[in-house]
């Protein structure tokens, strides 16, 4: 059973895997939530997709003088360190995160990452109409009220990790 981890979610601006304009993080140790961690980033490239909108609800209003991917990487760094990462739909997150590195230039640690997409696919198999994040945070009862919220997916996340790896 995995019982220290850190559960990460990104929502974009665009249809490009670097533009992250919100990042949410939950920190498990011991099998309990120890810290959490959200903060707007301004987004490289800096335009929002209507699509990406409709999703999240930020916008360029929101992000304007939020701070750069870096300066907000360098408070989750030391909060991940030695951690397996976790997310809902992981090849999404891990490309964002392997893409953003490289728009600014930063070596990328080799974080292990684990999916609790596949983790659903594997565990419910058909007994769920879905695997959307929602759906299964549900089935492993908790409520999720604030989806495509970075920190609150990040924390649906944790909870079904808690109780499916």
């Amino acid at each position: 059973m995995l019982t220290d981890f850190a559960a990460i979610d990104f929502e974009t601006a665009n249809e490009c895997l670097s533009s992250v304009c919100s990042v949410g993080v939950v920190v498990v140790r011991g099998g309990e939530v120890v810290d959490s961690y959200y903060s707007l980033i301004h987004p490289e490239p800096e335009y929002y997709q209507w699509f990406c909108r409709r999703v999240h609800g930020l916008s360029e209003k929101d992000t304007e003088d939020a701070p750069s991917f870096p300066s907000v990487w360098e408070k989750i760094a030391p909060k991940i360190e030695g951690l397996p990462l976790v997310a809902h739909n992981a090849r999404f997150d891990e490309g964002c995160l392997k893409a953003v590195f490289k728009v600014y230039q930063m070596d990328y640690p080799d974080y292990v990452f684990h999916d609790t997409l596949k983790a659903s696919r594997r565990f419910f198999g058909q007994r769920l109409p879905n695997h959307q994040l929602q759906t299964v945070a549900a089935a492993c009862g908790y409520e999720l009220t604030r989806h495509h919220h970075a920190l609150a997916d990040a924390e649906a996340c944790a909870q079904i990790a808690l109780r499916l790896l």
